[in-house]
């Protein structure tokens, strides 16, 4: 699930993440927005906050492993 740090510029500690399986970030016209990819759904979650307040934005999800793959040969 694609999942963003966001550490804010003052670093006053209230760093956040924002998670969601349907989530895209974009730097657009000063503002950070994190919204939803599918654009044909009824109830699409934007999120804005002013880059001037953002000191980064990180990608914090855990790569999955495919499902079929198979488990490293052990060593004798």
């Amino acid at each position: 699930m694609p999942a963003y740090l966001v550490v804010h510029a003052e670093r006053r500690g209230d760093d956040q993440v924002i998670e969601d399986p349907n989530l895209t970030v974009e730097f657009v016209d000063g503002w950070v927005l994190f919204k939803d990819r599918d654009l044909i759904a009824t109830n699409r979650v934007a999120i804005a906050i002013p880059a001037a307040q953002v000191a980064r934005v990180e990608r914090v999800d855990e790569e999955q492993a495919p499902a079929d793959q198979e488990p490293a040969p052990q060593k004798e």
